[in-house]
């Protein structure tokens, strides 16, 4: 074989074995120049980050507790949760919210009476405990949405003229409001909750304000929902603990996981629906 051939063979076999490794190259570089110019996403099971509250609200928080006498039943200072898209303020002073006033029909559904007991942790030497105060005069607002999952005063659902359940009570001499309700429907992406907002006033002026929501057991969701009218919408489909909201942090700092276990109305069968109670404990050192 001559020497140009063998140039020509070397060439020849030079050219097959880079072209692979050229094409090779530039498909690499291609596909990492694609994802690294994707969009930044989150995880779709990644929370939104939650606002933060005003100064204000925050102080109305304590994770101290308190001991109610002569019963001795200790009451936990109670976590903040978000307000929501779809509180109305200066709703009806009513203890009975099932009705809509601009027709007098009533809503549908399982009964459920609640009874929102308030206290003020006195903490007076600063070990963490106290005794339990009860809040007089305290406007105590409470809504949810019916048995088809929707609420009254929203524009989006057709409702923005309606008030049905929604309503405020002032606590009494034993820091108790109470009402007259339905067990809550599902709407998407949430568990089944119920809002709760107490506030006090000085005249016109708010001096604070704590917000939070409120959870029923899983098993009475389903039962619940089993039973007309619920069941024309179809079973519950997210439990507590699937809920980013229940399973995350309080917004006022104190509690970093798992908030709703702290939220959870106390739920026992009376006739016809259900009873709730739930004690509230707040920061007895609040500017007043």
């Amino acid at each position: 074989m001559n020497i140009y051939k063998k140039l020509m063979l070397l060439l020849t076999i030079v050219f097959i074995f880079t072209i692979p490794l050229e094409f090779n190259t530039v498909i690499h570089q291609q596909s990492f120049a694609q994802i690294s110019s994707s969009p930044e996403r989150l995880s779709p099971t990644s929370p939104p980050p939650f606002q933060e509250l005003p100064q204000q609200q925050k102080a109305a928080s304590t994770n101290k507790t308190c001991t109610l006498t002569p019963s001795l039943i200790e009451v936990e200072g109670t976590p903040q949760q978000i307000e929501g898209p779809y509180f109305v303020d200066n709703m009806p002073n009513r203890s009975d919210l099932r009705s809509e006033p601009s027709d007098g029909s009533i809503q549908e559904g399982i009964p459920l009476n609640i009874t929102i007991n308030v206290y003020r942790v006195n903490d007076t030497d600063g070990n963490g405990k106290g005794t339990c105060v009860p809040l007089n005069g305290a406007k105590v607002d409470l809504w949810e949405a019916n048995s088809q999952g929707l609420y009254s005063g929203v524009e989006e659902d057709g409702t923005q003229a309606l008030v049905y359940l929604r309503g405020y009570q002032i606590t009494d001499e034993n820091g108790t409001a109470k009402f007259e309700t339905i067990s809550p429907g599902w709407y998407e992406n949430r568990a089944i909750h119920i809002h709760l907002k107490i506030r006090d006033f000085e005249g016109p002026e708010k001096t604070f304000e704590w917000t939070s929501q409120l959870y029923l057991p899983d098993s009475i969701n389903k039962e619940v929902h089993l039973q007309p009218p619920y069941s024309n919408h179809a079973p519950v489909p997210m439990t507590n603990e699937q809920d980013f909201i229940f399973t995350g942090p309080s917004t006022d700092g104190l509690i970093k996981n798992n908030t709703g276990n702290h939220l959870m109305l106390n739920v026992s069968k009376s006739d016809g629906g259900y009873s709730g109670t739930f004690n509230v404990g707040l920061n007895a050192t609040m500017d007043t």
